[in-house]
């Protein structure tokens, strides 16, 4: 062995190296041992923050969405005047006025200056026209009084006119937000169930269900924003089931508002919510096909059997018209 190694060893061994080698291990290891929950802590508050970040952006894209809507835009001002002058909405608007134009989807103050302008000229309107139909128009040999009775029934009739058309728009806006509501809810379930907020998982269903049904991702996207802004969450849930006004709706409404009271999973809700509008939806095509008979006996009645009947028996009275005729 050489001088080299024997020298090598020497130091190797030596008591003040020992000492100073496991002085710096023991000082490394306490530095890793107190440094990386600090770096670990770092990084979930950079990731925290980045999370934050993006919540924000969310509802700057959400609020600069429903700025561009501009769903309270301003009454016109010749309705907005004779509304107010009159006093219309003391005399004509009723407890649940707002909430049907709401669940029709006509929100602000617009829409309510406008149903109560029309429900206050529709008789006079409606009233004209018969008029105008039953003493120029026809000439029915009904008596003057009588006439002018027919004219008034008429404009009572017309005053219904505005509440018959929110109810039509009511029972569409209805049906085209349960046909894609069982597919929002699948939707809205895997977003869920992959980690997203709920909030987040708003947004995404929102964005791809526009192409199947363009009021449940009206309703969804102003629900992300109520979720944004409201101080409860419960508030942007119920909102959402009074502006549909279905029971499926409601339903999800309060699972979600359990799940967020209790700390249920929402997974779980959703999943069985989904299933029963997807047994709904189901149930109201089967309620609808088996009215299908009912519906089509007076068309059959009043333009098949004829046909039928003319195909039928025309060339045997044809036929025995042409018989007698040459007799």
């Amino acid at each position: 062995m050489s001088g080299l190694d024997i020298g090598f060893l020497n130091i190797l061994f030596d008591k003040n190296f020992l000492i100073t080698t496991i002085t710096a291990v023991a000082c490394f290891a306490t530095i890793v041992t107190f440094g990386l929950p600090l770096l670990e802590r770092n990084a979930l508050g950079n990731r925290m923050k980045a999370v934050s970040e993006r919540r924000e952006e969310l509802r700057a894209k959400h609020h600069a969405a429903l700025n561009k809507r501009t769903l309270r835009s301003e009454p016109m001002s010749f309705m907005k005047q004779t509304v107010e002058r009159l006093k219309l909405s003391n005399l004509m608007e009723s407890p649940d006025t707002r909430e049907k134009l709401t669940m029709a989807g006509y929100r602000g103050q617009a829409p309510v200056v406008t149903f109560l302008f029309f429900r206050l000229v529709m008789p006079f309107i409606v009233f004209g026209v018969v008029l105008f139909y039953l003493f120029v128009v026809t000439h029915f040999s009904y008596s003057t009084l009588m006439k002018l009775c027919m004219a008034v029934g008429a404009a009572l009739l017309g005053y219904y006119l505005p509440d018959a058309f929110v109810s039509n728009q009511i029972q569409r806006r209805q049906q085209s937000i349960m046909r894609a509501f069982p597919d929002a809810l699948d939707l809205l379930l895997i977003c869920v169930e992959s980690g997203m907020s709920i909030e987040a998982a708003f947004t995404r269903v929102a964005s791809e269900i526009g192409q199947t049904s363009v009021e449940l991702a009206e309703e969804l996207g102003l629900t992300t924003a109520e979720l944004s802004y409201l101080p409860e969450r419960r508030q942007a849930f119920e909102n959402l089931a009074k502006r549909c006004g279905h029971s499926g709706v409601k339903a999800v409404a309060a699972a979600l508002n359990q799940a967020e009271k209790y700390g249920t999973p929402l997974g779980q809700a959703l999943r069985v919510t989904a299933a029963e509008n997807r047994e709904m939806r189901m149930q109201e095509a089967e309620r609808k096909a088996a009215a299908l008979p009912a519906k089509l006996t007076v068309p059959m009645i009043l333009f098949f059997l004829p046909c039928l009947f003319v195909v039928i028996l025309g060339p045997a009275i044809m036929k025995v018209m042409h018989t007698f005729g040459h007799h």
